[in-house]
């Protein structure tokens, strides 16, 4: 993985959006299960800032690599779905 090109960047974000995804799940749990919401206010920012990165180097990927609508479409629906940033950089990303 080459974290000099836009597609290594994309693959490192989706992963880390992933694992704060979960993050997110465990904090969650904590807030509405044990009345604990802290640790869900720092983990659902950086969730949200992965989240906003992903989807922007899926554009700038796209425009780099010339994709067509269909991998583009498919990479961002990706960040909408559960284990989905996973799963696209193992379909789509590593292939790329």
């Amino acid at each position: 993985m080459n974290l000099k090109s836009s597609l290594g960047i994309l693959r490192i974000t989706g992963i880390l959006e992933g694992f704060s995804w979960l993050a997110l799940l465990t904090t969650m749990t904590l807030k509405y299960g044990f009345e604990m919401p802290e640790p869900n206010v720092l983990v659902g920012k950086i969730h949200g800032f992965l989240f906003i990165g992903y989807v922007i180097m899926v554009f700038i990927a796209a425009m780099d690599k010339k994709w067509g609508n269909k991998t583009t479409i498919w990479c961002i629906v990706a960040s909408f779905l559960p284990f989905g940033t996973f799963v696209a950089d193992y379909k789509i990303l590593k292939n790329a």
